[in-house]
C-alpha cells in the first residue's frame, strides 16, 4: 500500500486533484504542529533558572493547544480522502527545518530561541493560507484560527524578551543560539 496515495475521494465541492494539493499543504503544517508541540515540552523539561516557574507553566496550555491544533489538521487531512502521517518517521523525513538546537538553558534563552520558532512556524502557516485560500474556505478557516493561537502564542513569549521601550531582545538573530544568547543577555 502506498504511503501518500492520491484521494479517491474528497469532500463535497472540491475536486480530487485540489484534495491532493490541500492534503499535501496540510500534510508540512500537521509536521510543524507536531514538532512545535514536542519542542515545546522539550523547552518545559529543559528550562532552568529564576523565570523557571513561569515559563514551565506557561508553555503547558501551549503544547496542549499545539496538540489540538495537530489532530484538527490531521482529521482535515481524512476528511479530504487523504492519509495523515503522524509518525516521526514522516515527520524528520518531510519536514523543511532543522531540529530545536537549545538543551537545558535558562528560561530566557529557551524564549528567545522560541521566539524564532514560532517566527518560522508562522510564516508557514500564512504561506499556506495563502496557497489554500483560492480553493477552500473550511481549510483556509482552520489555519487561520491557528494562526491566531500561534501568533498570541508568540506574544507571550516576546512578552519577556521586550524592554520597556519596546526593543525585543531576539531582533535582527537568525539562529535559535543566537536568539538564545542575545535574550540571555537581558537577565
Amino acid at each position: 500500500m502506498a504511503k501518500n496515495p492520491n484521494p479517491k475521494y474528497t469532500v463535497p465541492g472540491v475536486d480530487l486533484k485540489d484534495a491532493a494539493r490541500l492534503v499535501d499543504v496540510l500534510r508540512l503544517r500537521l509536521h510543524a504542529l507536531n514538532d512545535l508541540h514536542l519542542t515545546l515540552k522539550h523547552v518545559h523539561w529543559n528550562v532552568v533558572g529564576p523565570h523557571f516557574i513561569a515559563v514551565h507553566q506557561m508553555v503547558d496550555p501551549q503544547v496542549d493547544r499545539v496538540r489540538d491544533m495537530a489532530d484538527d489538521v490531521a482529521e482535515r487531512i481524512a476528511a479530504l480522502g487523504g492519509v495523515a502521517q503522524g509518525t516521526p518517521g514522516a515527520l524528520v523525513s518531510q519536514r523543511t527545518w532543522d531540529d530545536y538546537s537549545i538543551g537545558r538553558a535558562d528560561a530566557i534563552a529557551h524564549l528567545g530561541a522560541l521566539d524564532l520558532v514560532y517566527s518560522g512556524v508562522i510564516l508557514d502557516v500564512r504561506g499556506a493560507i495563502k496557497e489554500v485560500s483560492e480553493t477552500d474556505p473550511a481549510t483556509e478557516d482552520l489555519l487561520i484560527e491557528q494562526l491566531r493561537d500561534l501568533e498570541q502564542f508568540q506574544w507571550f513569549v516576546r512578552a519577556h524578551l521586550e524592554s520597556a521601550g519596546g526593543s525585543l531582545a531576539t531582533g535582527g538573530t537568525h539562529t535559535e543560539e543566537e536568539a538564545a544568547a542575545r535574550a540571555s543577555d537581558l537577565d
